[in-house]
């Protein structure tokens, strides 16, 4: 369904600095977080909400003004007053983001941040630990990442591998759960209702045993049938015949099925605090949507069984503790696990429409890092770890014939690619990476500070890497900040993008018996890492207390870009088979990404019953990517030049919330080229679309009520999509959806 909302005056105000200036390190304890202080946090202005604490920009406590990053930081409040569902949901409302709905088979959502495609640019975290998938690639980001447990979340936004290793190539987002000991047991229910059958239920608890040991336990269920795209636009979903790429039909057009679209997702989380060292947390997270998602009627078949579903766990134990006055350390034991189900599988041309395509991957991670950080003075805090992974990969299998045995070995399942007698190799891997990183952070006066790091990785898969991180913040006055941060990254080469195949037989055969196979992906076991470059620099600027005006510019410079290559010779990696039309990853490209954001945000309080928060943004981005084979720069896909987005949160009584919210979204590139005007791509159209959220807190004892309605004016507007002949450019989105929701605090 369509959930989207724009941040409060808080979230886009994030980038601005305290007022006061900073004396030694710039550590903020203070947190506003718990319910019973939510009437406290929404009377303050926004000059003491941005003095909250985050953790992510430095892997410490640190105040946000110190960060020479973009930062970010959504509240609960704001999450719950805005109706943000999921991590999607939010990701949406953030500047310099474009977000295409339903629009990719396997992953779903496409997620673009600051022009870099793709949810394997950047890393979702959850207390400091990855929660995304343990070897990398491309993975659904929707309801499987839900918000119900969230005390805050915080997004840095930029290279951060000097810190984080691989992936950290366009940010991090961090989910942050309450930390603090509740002062009692407590718990709540919420249950959500709308039209095409969605249903969301979702539960929270905390158990307080005694005043060391607490208990918090949460999950959620959610499905839906999403909307009949096919009565919504009937020319795009108009009943065809099913031809194979030889043209025969093979399920006339009156035999067509109805279009489907259905998803499904289910969470679970865990953590145990015993005392004030030590914590237990554990993440499952599980997402099921159509392969069919963004393919054409030409070329798919809409069947509830073509399923793709993603399950991720993740389990941790982190021991903290202080070693001296000015020393102090943490240990992190992490294990995560991510697969595909073996009854996932495809239903279209490239299985021939009438056979089943399984697919199956899975991989797993066993992780230690322990970092010190050490108070050289009250000025300079300098920190450091090692980090040792051991990784398994099973990379995305080709299509096959029947699902996956897990009780077989990979090279024992026995499998046949379809109309063949030829074996299908399935691949399998271990490796590991270890890693050594160090930062200094320095406030060298009341005005100026710096940060220095690196971080070097050392993989036994590809070449190692070393990237540094220069930030600058410099206080002009107690009104105006200026920021400046000069990063590297690297982004690693997933186990599919280096080893997974596809492609099809017909069950033709050439003169001397090979069978011809088409459109086959080749593997790349040389396969390297991208490498970024990249500079940003803003301006915060605090008229008063509830009056904020920031800018942010970014250049990015990518190379050693991963990028698909048509193979004038066909790599013959398959025996007794000819491969007519094949393709393969490789470091060919390069790109640029640049842009700038504008965001103003105010908040007024009118009288004793009313306070209102109004904010606007303006987003700008542009850039080019090439490959060495065409040697021409096209525009970059999934990028939207312009975007505005605006809102205000009306709160009476701070009782009573009316949030309307309005999109402004310019032209997007899809991601195919426009062979008929060179060095550009196909565009999706502009829109405008508005949302309007309501809430009633406790109603009656204890008893919250929501309403909400998503794409108010049944907007008709489309997704940016893929590249392929078999895919739509323009995905057609969802029409207006109405959720109500009941929350219950026990």
């Amino acid at each position: 369904m369509k959930t989207s909302a724009l941040v409060c005056c808080v979230f886009i105000g994030c980038f601005a600095a305290s007022t006061a200036l900073a004396r030694g390190l710039c550590v903020n304890t203070r947190q506003v977080t718990t319910d019973d202080d939510i009437n406290a946090l929404i009377t303050e202005s926004i000059e003491e909400l941005m003095s909250r604490t985050i953790t992510t920009a430095s892997k410490h406590e640190e105040s946000r003004d110190c960060s020479p990053a973009t930062t970010l930081v959504i509240t609960a409040e704001q999450i719950r007053e805005r109706h943000y569902v999921n991590l999607v949901d939010l990701l949406e409302d953030v500047p310099s983001v474009n977000i295409q709905r339903a629009s990719r088979s396997s992953s779903y959502n496409n997620v673009s941040i600051r022009g870099h495609v793709n949810s394997n640019t950047f890393l979702i975290l959850q207390d400091g630990v990855r929660i995304d998938s343990p070897m990398g690639g491309e993975i659904p980001v929707a309801d499987n990442f839900p918000l119900y447990h969230a005390k805050q979340v915080e997004i840095l936004m930029g290279p951060v591998a000097a810190l984080y290793g691989a992936d950290a190539f366009a940010g991090v987002i961090n989910i942050i759960t309450e930390d603090e000991k509740p002062r009692h047991s407590t718990a709540a229910v919420s249950v959500s209702q709308g039209r095409d059958d969605y249903k969301y239920y979702q539960g929270l608890g905390v158990l307080r045993f005694n005043d060391k040991v607490s208990l918090t336990l949460s999950g959620h269920s959610h499905q839906t049938d999403n909307d009949d795209l096919a009565a919504l636009y009937p020319a795009q979903f108009a009943k065809v015949d099913a031809r194979t790429f030889a043209g025969d039909v093979v399920i006339p057009a009156r035999e067509r099925e109805d279009y489907q679209g259905g998803v499904k997702s289910n969470s679970a989380f865990l953590k145990l605090n015993l005392g004030d060292d030590l914590t237990l947390g554990y993440q499952h997270s599980f997402f099921s949507s159509l392969t069919s998602t963004g393919d054409l009627p030409s070329t798919a078949l809409y069947l509830p069984q073509g399923q793709w579903n993603t399950q991720i766990d993740t389990a941790y134990l982190k021991y903290k503790t202080d070693l001296s006055d000015r020393l102090s350390t943490e240990l992190l034991l992490n294990y995560s696990r991510f697969e595909v189900d073996p009854l996932s599988k495809y239903q279209n041309i490239y299985v021939n429409f009438a056979d089943d395509g399984y697919q199956y991957a899975k991989g797993d991670k066993r992780s230690i890092s322990q970092q010190f950080n050490y108070l050289l003075s009250d000025e300079h805090l300098l920190l450091g770890g090692v980090v040792y992974d051991n990784l398994y990969a099973l990379p995305q299998t080709p299509s096959l014939p029947q699902p996956y045995d897990r009780n077989r070995s990979p090279q024992d399942q026995g499998l046949y690619y379809s109309n063949t007698d030829i074996p299908i190799p399935i691949l399998d891997m271990t490796y590991h990476n270890t890693a050594l990183y160090a930062q200094l952070q320095s406030n060298w006066n009341e005005r100026l500070s710096t940060t220095l790091g690196l971080r070097y990785d050392n993989n036994s898969r590809y070449d190692a890497s070393l990237n540094p991180r220069l930030g600058l913040v410099y206080r002009l006055s107690e009104q105006t900040t200026l920021r400046g941060l000069y990063g590297e990254a690297f982004r690693a080469p997933s186990p599919k993008e280096s080893f997974s195949t596809y492609g099809s037989f017909s069950g033709e055969q050439d003169e001397q018996g090979r069978y011809i196979g088409i459109k086959f992906r080749s593997p790349n076991f040389d396969l390297q890492p991208e490498k970024s470059r990249s500079l940003s620099v803003g301006v915060d600027h605090l008229f008063n207390a509830d009056l904020h005006l920031s800018a942010n510019a970014y250049y990015t410079q990518v190379d050693n870009l991963i990028v698909s290559q048509d193979e004038a010779v066909p790599i013959q990696y398959i025996p007794n088979a000819i491969l007519s039309q094949s393709s393969v990853k490789e470091n060919a490209g390069e790109e640029q990404h640049y842009g700038f954001d504008l965001i103003l945000s105010a908040q007024r309080r009118f009288s004793a019953q009313w306070q209102a928060s109004l904010w606007g943004s303006y987003s700008f981005a542009d850039g080019s990517i090439k490959d060495s084979v065409q040697g021409m720069a096209w525009d970059l896909p999934y990028l939207s030049r312009h975007k505005i987005k605006l809102g205000s949160t009306w709160r009476y009584l701070q009782k009573y919330v009316i949030t309307p919210q309005l999109y402004l979204i310019g032209s997007t590139n899809s991601a195919r080229q426009d062979k008929h005007n060179l060095g550009h791509r196909i565009k999706t159209a502009g829109y405008v679309l508005g949302h309007l959220h309501l809430g009633a807190e406790n109603v009656l004892p204890n008893l919250s009520a929501y309403l909400s309605f998503y794409n108010l004016f049944d907007t008709r507007y489309y997704a940016a999509a893929g590249s392929s002949s078999t895919t739509f450019t323009a995905m057609p989105q969802a029409g207006r959806s109405v959720i109500f929701s009941l929350r219950y605090q026990f």
